[in-house]
């Protein structure tokens, strides 16, 4: 399967150091391995891997390598220090591609700066869209049941891809969590995230969750933060001109492996087309430039549309609303989009033609989803 950041990571190579980032087992090394086989010379190093390690700790490659990719080097102390240096001292041949699943983004926490160093490029499950470009004209059903990870999408067994999720996810929360702190209730947090998985779509009270797990609303937002950093979930925050206050609103919680949820098929539905929304926005700015930010609309009276897409003016361009099958406008949708003159979109599974009611667009899940940027 073919992924589309290729180009472009090529392309950024040529110019400045790249870190790829995202889930674990989305395809960063397949990834890699591809970019790879463009150039004469590569050498991938895996910090996992002892004798790779060795191998960076004394920086021990060829002089010949003209492309050297790095996995897992965000394990290693003072990495940032590492990084600045291999790049500062590098021959003006060699590409450096480094890759790691946890949130090598945060650059910021270290007191050491890669500013001007490098460009991110973050890398999330399959898309319909990626899917499409790839001829899979037909692949929603199957994201909505497997979801986008490459393994458990394209095994033939859905036994197998359901082993595969639960090892994914105990793995996760049981060893990589140890990147991250070193005590923790294991117990408490697996609770957090299997209660998340039945709550997808709705507004996620740490109070609630806090009394269901028999902690404090404190720590649930702090278990909530680790398995954002471990790109396991995302947040999603009700819109407000004023930031602070939008971030301080209950948000709605959704994975990046849309197989985790737990829920009917609208549930299911709702975080692929999240999971989506937020692929096509963060490949504009990763590859664009440009500045998104994905949201929700609620109202102190219940009223609520799925998502909001904000430019970086903070302007809503577009309000979207899934639905599995409902062929008429939502009220809510029909509301928001009136008073404030918003674009309204309606998405709908199985559609037969895109029409527009009013000022909503009535449009195929599918067949939009596959025209977005990745």
């Amino acid at each position: 399967m073919k992924r589309l950041q290729c180009a472009q990571i090529l392309k950024d190579l040529e110019q400045k150091m790249v870190i790829l980032v995202g889930p674990r087992q989305v395809g960063k090394t397949w990834l890699a391995r591809e970019i790879a086989t463009h150039f004469t010379s590569p050498v991938y190093l895996n910090y996992d891997n002892r004798s790779d390690r060795e191998i960076m700790m004394g920086e021990q490659w060829l002089p010949s390598t003209d492309l050297l990719i790095l996995d897992e080097v965000h394990k290693m102390d003072n990495w940032q220090v590492y990084l600045k240096g291999i790049y500062d001292t590098r021959a003006p041949t060699m590409r450096i591609l480094v890759t790691g699943s946890a949130r090598m983004d945060l650059l910021t926490s270290s007191g050491e700066s890669l500013a001007g160093r490098y460009f991110r490029q973050r890398l999330l499950p399959l898309g319909v869209a990626e899917l499409y470009h790839d001829g899979v004209d037909n692949s929603l059903e199957r994201l909505i049941q497997r979801g986008g990870f490459p393994e458990p999408f394209a095994t033939e067994e859905e036994t197998d891809a359901q082993r595969w999720r639960s090892q994914y996810l105990d793995g996760i929360i049981r060893y990589d969590i140890l990147d991250f702190q070193r005590i923790i209730d294991f117990k408490a947090l697996q609770l957090t995230a299997d209660l998340l998985r039945e709550r997808v779509g709705s507004p996620v009270s740490a109070s609630s969750l806090a009394r269901d797990i028999g902690s404090s609303p404190a720590t649930v937002l702090k278990y909530i933060a680790l398995l954002e950093a471990l790109f396991l979930v995302f947040r999603v925050t009700p819109f407000s001109h004023n930031i602070a206050r939008s971030l301080l609103k209950e948000p709605k919680i959704y994975f990046y492996d849309t197989g985790l949820v737990k829920g009917g098929k609208g549930a299911r539905l709702e975080n692929l087309v999240a999971v989506s929304l937020l692929k096509d926005l963060w490949g504009r700015t990763d590859c664009l430039g440009e500045t998104w930010h994905l949201h929700y609309l609620r109202t102190k009276e219940g009223r609520e549309v799925d998502f909001a897409v904000v430019n970086g003016e903070r302007r809503v361009v577009r309000l979207v609303e899934c639905k599995s099958s409902d062929t008429r406008p939502d009220k809510n949708l029909i509301y928001f989009s009136g008073k404030y003159s918003m674009p309204a979109i309606q998405l709908i599974s199985g559609l037969r033609t895109d029409h527009k009611s009013g000022n909503v667009e009535m449009l195929d899940t599918q067949r939009y989803l596959s025209g977005l940027f990745l």
